[in-house]
């Protein structure tokens, strides 16, 4: 593969992160941080992530405890779950937070199964657009005679070769999660 199209696989890998990131905040039937980490919360007129402002602990498969570092935010971290549409209602005990996780029907798993296929999309999307992106570069730098012929069809061939391997990662990555998700 030419130094040209190596270049580009950094945005290929940031496509990639940001699936896994996206995926990661799924629910798939046990508890886990990453479900409440990213959840925005008011902290004092600014929108904040939740692991800014609290430890998250996970005390057993199904329960999220979640201990605010200030206890001024309990009531806004508690609003902030409660907007987060988790399925459960969050539980306030004194200092903390306890969310407790139904179980996963089959019903929910198809949903949640849903939203990957859109997080899934959005990743092929991307991916596209990179491509659309470098092949116009391609393209302008044989116009102006800054490659050959040859060289353009070649870099062509291997960003072709690219995109396939990329979709493949995705496509891997979205079977191991839905696997994960029918996983009772």
């Amino acid at each position: 593969m030419s130094d040209f199209i190596d270049s580009f696989k950094d945005n290929f890998n940031k496509v990639l992160e940001h699936l896994k990131s996206e995926i990661n905040n799924l629910r798939i039937g046990r508890a886990t941080p990453s479900l409440v980490e990213n959840i925005k919360v008011d902290s004092y007129g600014t929108p904040t992530p939740l692991m800014h402002l609290a430890g998250i602990s996970v005390t057993d498969p199904k329960t999220i405890q979640i201990q605010p570092w200030d206890k001024n935010l309990l009531k806004e971290i508690e609003k902030g779950l409660q907007q987060a549409d988790l399925g459960t209602s969050p539980l306030v005990k004194e200092s903390f937070i306890i969310i407790s996780l139904p179980s996963m029907t089959e019903e929910s798993r198809k949903e949640v199964i849903k939203k990957l296929s859109v997080k899934l999309e959005e990743a092929r999307i991307s991916i596209r657009n990179n491509r659309e992106k470098i092949k116009e570069q391609v393209n302008q730098l044989a116009k102006d005679k800054g490659i050959s012929e040859d060289d353009k069809f070649r870099r062509l061939e291997e960003l072709d070769e690219l995109v396939k391997a990329y979709n493949k990662k995705i496509k891997d990555i979205g079977e191991q999660k839905e696997k994960e998700i029918m996983t009772v």
